[in-house]
């Protein structure tokens, strides 16, 4: 069940009229794919592009990943915010939020800034990148990977956490009506979401060490969430963009 093909109309069918749903079999980024489509003008507001298989899935960093045809949920949708763009900065993490919400049987975690977790191990990535009036969210789900299948020890997936009665179709319309909610609510002016975030978080409060692309490194305890989604630690040091390593 956790590898049935994907099916537009059936993915379609579960949605409001917001989202438009597309399905391809291969391609070499959902992500790359969509951001081209939104350059060109020829994306709307809601567009969803989902794909059995990519060559060279986009990440964080710009990191690639492969997954094997069938075995995750990767696509890539385009929102036109209308809060002010400092406020942006939250929009990956509400996407987060929405994946952990989503994912059924299973105690979902966010990690910041891009990373959902099942007991410390990722299941979830995402990647959000700011195109025009508008932000491109890629995200990548391991579902129906076997132990053998999955990149790293520090990765996990449905299949893997027993979580084998939902189907890709059912996963995928569930994920972006949580998120249609949340971004709405947040869209209009709510910070609530940023509640529902320390609730979920499997980063506030532990001590961490962030090590910054100019390759420095930073210990510290993560102590909130700023209102322009940096994480901040107990220092009081915003930190904007980073891989953050929990320590046990």
């Amino acid at each position: 069940m956790l590898r049935a093909p994907l099916d537009s109309r059936v993915i379609n069918a579960g949605l409001t009229q917001y989202w438009r749903v597309s399905v391809v079999e291969l391609t070499t980024s959902t992500h790359s794919d969509l951001i081209d489509l939104v350059t060109r003008g020829l994306a709307q507001e809601g567009d969803v592009i989902a794909a059995e298989f990519q060559s060279a899935g986009r990440g964080r960093l710009n990191r690639t990943f492969e997954a094997p045809t069938g075995s995750a949920l990767l696509f890539s949708f385009y929102i036109k915010p209308k809060r002010p763009r400092i406020d942006w900065g939250w929009i990956p993490l509400i996407a987060g939020v929405s994946v952990a919400q989503s994912l059924p049987a299973v105690d979902a975690r966010v990690k910041w800034p891009n990373d959902i977790l099942i007991n410390d191990k990722k299941i979830s990535g995402l990647i959000a990148q700011v195109v025009g009036n508008g932000v491109v969210i890629g995200i990548g789900i391991n579902v129906g990977m076997s132990p053998e299948e999955l990149p790293v020890p520090q990765a996990t997936s449905l299949a893997v956490e027993g979580s084998v009665n939902i189907s890709r179709n059912a996963l995928l319309a569930d994920l972006l009506r949580v998120f249609e909610k949340n971004f709405t609510t947040w869209d209009s002016g709510s910070n609530e979401i940023s509640v529902t975030y320390e609730a979920l978080s499997a980063t506030l409060g532990r001590q961490v060490e962030v090590h910054y692309p100019d390759d420095r490194i930073e210990s510290g305890t993560a102590a909130s969430i700023s209102s322009s989604g940096e994480l901040v630690l107990a220092s009081g040091v915003h930190v904007l963009a980073a891989d953050i390593i929990h320590l046990r």
